[in-house]
């Protein structure tokens, strides 16, 4: 669905088959899952819920479809197996939106909820629910029994949150707008009872965002709170760093256990972050710097540096790489920087361009020399390549700062919106 343009309603999307970037099927969608939000702003859809072989149900984050169109769904690839459960604030669109009876704000008419449509939002991967497509039940001598009409999301009552009222759902709504650093700081000051209620509430890849945000002992106290194989999903969402950083300070025995039940990809990765000392380039490193192979074009580049996903210090270069094009990788060639991507055509072979000039940094220097490399070459991100001369990973300069900043940074207060927010929400 080029540009997210065009509005899918979700009934069109029961039985769909979903593909992987190869073509082949890996299942089928049964459902979706959205967020309500309080008043009358339109639900986010959070992802599907996707029958694979077995009969089993897992969830597919809308981050990982690429595409909707002629009545499939394309994903990245990359699924998390593990068995679909609701969480409290998420709503099964197929299963409880639909056949609802509701109210018209204007009139006051009761309708029934016959599908509802979704879109995605411009320049963004989110997805909403905007309109809803209903059926009177009967009224006045102008009106057939049976009418049907779309309307927008707002102009019914019956299914949003209602404002009033404690509980983690509506907390987690009202927090819904917050950056990943604000809202950690809202959890930080909310009763541990309150803060495990809407650690548990809150959507994997919403809860890894924030825990990277944490101060230490939060972060050890929310991930006790949660079950094990949830624990291992939302350790699998973070950046591997953080992930690393936080399985680092938790008992052997309980460490061991979430990698086991974590992916195996990402488990290895985990380990291999493990093996480092934490104030080196290593231990500092992200695993997952972009990687193109020296026949990727600039066009290619381009492409990857615009995902959302991506924080703006490994979206400002690409590393150019023999196969295998991930960490570990085949042999590091060099960087290409995000504006020489802007100033040669789509068509540039990125090995013409890649720059050579810097050294890449062993896995075993020192913070201060990561420090020192990134300020004399004004980098917000600088390569970390082994003896052999395969890529492990970037160092960026936000890891940097975090380990340069004094241990309980991130316990100060981020500013007076996080306060309004707690005392509103709490």
């Amino acid at each position: 669905m080029a540009g997210g343009a065009a509005r899918i309603f979700v009934s069109h999307l029961a039985g769909a088959p979903v593909f992987d970037p190869s073509g082949d099927q890996v299942g089928r969608v049964r459902d979706l899952v959205a967020m309500l939000r309080v008043g009358r702003r339109p639900p986010r859809v959070l992802g599907l819920v996707v029958e694979v072989i077995g009969r089993r149900r897992i969830f597919l984050p809308m981050t990982r479809v690429t595409g909707i169109e002629s009545g499939q769904v394309i994903t990245t690839g990359v699924l998390n197996v593990r068995r679909f459960e609701q969480r409290p604030t998420e709503r099964l669109v197929l299963g409880e939106l639909l056949d609802r009876r509701v109210t018209l704000v204007e009139g006051g008419d009761e309708v029934t909820v016959l599908d509802v449509a979704m879109r995605q939002l411009p320049a963004r991967r989110d997805w909403e629910i905007d309109r809803v497509f209903v059926r009177r039940g009967g009224g006045g001598a102008l009106r057939r029994r049976g009418e049907t009409l779309t309307v927008e999301w707002s102009a019914v009552t019956g299914f949003s949150l209602e404002e009033v009222g404690q509980g983690a759902e509506n907390l987690v709504a009202t927090f819904d707008q917050m950056r990943p650093a604000d809202l950690a700081n809202a959890l930080h000051h909310l009763t541990p009872k309150r803060r495990a209620e809407v650690a548990v509430a809150l959507h994997d890849d919403r809860l890894a965002d924030v825990l990277e945000e944490l101060p230490e002992d939060d972060q050890i106290e929310i991930l006790g709170k949660l079950k094990a194989e949830r624990a291992a999903d939302v350790l699998e969402a973070m950046d591997p760093d953080d992930a690393a950083d936080l399985l680092s300070e938790l008992p052997e025995d309980e460490k061991e256990r979430l990698l086991t039940l974590m992916r195996p990809d990402d488990a290895a990765d985990m380990r291999r972050l493990l093996s480092y000392e934490e104030r080196t380039a290593g231990g500092l490193m992200t695993t997952e710097p972009i990687v193109l192979r020296p026949d990727a074009t600039v066009a290619d580049a381009l492409a990857r540096v615009r995902q959302q996903d991506l924080s703006p210090a490994l979206a400002a270069q690409v590393y150019v790489c023999r196969p295998p094009d991930e960490t570990p990788t085949g042999k590091f060639l060099g960087t290409v920087h995000f504006q020489r991507l802007l100033r040669d055509p789509p068509f540039t072979l990125v090995s013409a361009i890649v720059d050579t000039d810097l050294e890449p940094l062993p896995p075993d220097t020192p913070l201060r020399a990561v420090t020192s490399h990134l300020a004399a070459y004004n980098l917000v991100a600088a390569p970390v390549v082994d003896d052999s001369g395969s890529l492990l990973g970037a160092v960026t300069v936000d890891d940097v700062l975090d380990h340069l900043l004094p241990e309980d940074w991130r316990e100060t207060e981020f500013g007076p919106e996080a306060e309004r927010e707690v005392a509103h929400g709490a």
